[in-house]
């Protein structure tokens, strides 16, 4: 099977890296591995709203794929410009996969929001299919914007050996980009409330949203380290030397650090990551700031609670899915497409 992937030009920036970047690179690399012949189509512009340039090159690029093809869109570029892709609805098999929708990102204006909904909605009732990566995700996708059946193809996690941590207790960690969507002054607020007890914590990802003025209001400069991205050996060393990993995002439709957390047996404390955690972990609702505070302070001070949630972890890291099975789950898509 041939399968044209477009996905946003930059997937492979170091300095940018995100779970959808991610999950697109290491499911081309399973396609292949499998045996598609998956031809990426790179499409430059600031998603999801690109100027006219952008929307040019991407019409183009549409345009010189062959009639009948089948052709996988990184809901990115694809949900926000509906008039350049629908047109080719009915001469391409067009699917989208999902990883966020647009509304949800944080901190949008109302407007701006309602008119990347709306955009979205008619892309996604255009195309021949819709994939998410998680099963709740793919439930919400499917109520939002009246779709009779969205596919889910989870995230692969790759195994790794067991985190050594540091005392066991006090060596938090957050990998996430800094946006307001992750929730980081939610986490900020949650450490300040235990600022009495011993604790550092590590915020690794690209700093698109600074954080360093509530950091100091709260007294916490020498206690929160903002490292920026980290990748390879200098990423595998953070998740090694973490005694609990933290995330307060606010919307997620997976949560792939969170599974490479418990790849590693760290116990995890979170919020809208269920399919992600499962029993993996502590879910806590988005946005609580006082429950997270809650948590933190019986982790840091309840032995019998640790030793569960190692536990949860460990039991979680057995079942994990793989690579293999996202790239299995995507290459079934196309078998449900009209001829």
């Amino acid at each position: 099977m041939t399968l044209h992937f477009v996905l946003p030009d930059g997937v492979d920036d170091p300095r940018s890296p995100s779970g959808g970047n991610t999950y697109d690179r290491r499911a081309i690399h399973a396609l292949r591995a499998r045996g598609t012949d998956v031809r990426e189509v790179a499409a430059p512009g600031t998603w999801p709203r690109p100027d006219d340039h952008a929307r040019r090159h991407l019409g183009r690029a549409l345009a010189a794929i062959a009639d009948g093809a089948v052709v996988l869109l990184d809901g990115l570029v694809a949900c926000g410009v509906p008039d350049v892709v629908t047109p080719h609805a009915g001469r391409l098999r067009l699917v989208v996969l999902v990883h966020l929708p647009l509304a949800d990102e944080t901190g949008l204006a109302a407007d701006v929001a309602a008119r990347l909904d709306a955009a979205e909605r008619a892309c996604l009732r255009a195309v021949d299919a819709v994939v998410a990566t998680s099963p709740s995700a793919a439930r919400r996708l499917a109520a939002r914007h009246g779709l009779e059946r969205v596919h889910v193809a989870e995230p692969g996690t790759d195994p790794a050996p067991l985190a050594t941590g540091t005392d066991g207790v006090s060596r938090l960690l957050c990998v996430a980009s800094l946006t307001p969507r992750k929730g980081h002054d939610v986490l900020v607020r949650a450490l300040a409330s235990v600022a009495d007890l011993p604790w550092t914590c590590a915020f690794v990802g690209p700093v698109r949203e600074p954080v360093d003025g509530l950091i100091s209001r709260h007294g916490l400069g020498s206690r929160i380290e903002v490292t920026g991205p980290l990748a390879g050996a200098a990423l595998a060393r953070a998740y090694a030397t973490a005694d609990l990993f933290v995330l307060a995002s606010r919307a997620e439709t997976y949560g792939m650090v969170v599974t490479e957390a418990l790849a590693r047996g760290v116990p995890v404390v979170a919020s809208a990551v269920p399919d992600a955690l499962g029993d993996g972990g502590l879910l806590l609702p988005p946005g609580d700031a006082p429950a997270f505070g809650r948590a933190l302070r019986r982790w840091l001070t309840d032995e019998a609670w640790r030793r569960d949630l190692r536990a949860r972890a460990s039991a979680r890291r057995g079942g994990l899915s793989t690579w293999d099975a996202t790239a299995e789950a995507l290459a079934a898509v196309p078998a449900t497409l009209r001829p």
